[in-house]
């Protein structure tokens, strides 16, 4: 595992920091230091690859933020830099795709899978923006999430749980909903998609 001083999340925000991430040979090696720090020494004996060749990867990815220098030992009469991830998973921006990016806006069924994928992209776009704002003021970022699991019946019951849904979530937001006041403003969004079976006592109501 990743060094437990460093952040649980990193997300990467600018087109040409996912192309250096998602290069075939340098997401292997981040692969690699995700089980712990490790030099290009050390990499090439467990990757099978030369150390000049990850080192090239190692420095790319280093210049772009990905890594960085955890400590430089000396190993004989050379010194030795130990590289670790800046963070334990990574996240890519969909806003690194420009005006390509998913848009709800642009979908027009808003029943439909498509739809709530854009939905899912543009959170996570203003997401990583708000984030960069509240790191820069020390500021910790307001935020709630629901994280459930529910197993219905039929089709038909489907139909009555999504209603239900509306309902239950039109009703929370009116009865908060500050006409007059001058507080912030919260983006609201609920979904559901098929997913696997939970592991038994593994569905969990979360909020934060």
């Amino acid at each position: 595992m990743a060094a437990p001083g460093i952040p649980a999340l990193r997300i990467v925000r600018q087109l040409d920091q996912a192309q250096v991430l998602l290069h075939p040979e340098r997401h292997r090696l981040l692969e690699a230091l995700a089980s712990g720090p490790d030099s290009a020494s050390g990499l090439a004996r467990r990757l099978g690859e030369s150390r000049q060749r990850l080192n090239y990867h190692l420095r790319l990815l280093e210049e772009a933020g990905q890594v960085e220098l955890a400590e430089e030992r000396w190993k004989g009469s050379k010194p030795e830099r130990v590289m670790r991830l800046v963070a334990r998973q990574y996240v890519l921006d969909p806003a690194a795709l420009g005006s390509i990016a998913a848009d709800p806006d642009e979908v027009g069924d808003r029943f439909s899978a498509t739809y709530l994928v854009a939905l899912a992209s543009r959170a996570l776009r203003e997401l990583a923006e708000l984030l960069d704002r509240a790191k820069e003021k020390g500021a910790r970022l307001a935020t709630a999430s629901v994280n459930t699991s529910v197993r219905v019946g039929s089709p038909a019951a489907f139909d009555k749980f999504q209603s239900d849904l509306t309902r239950a979530v039109a009703h929370v937001v009116a009865k908060h909903h500050d006409e007059q006041g001058e507080g912030r403003w919260f983006r609201v969004i609920a979904g559901a998609y098929p997913g696997p079976r939970p592991p038994r006592g593994a569905e969990e109501t979360g909020n934060d």
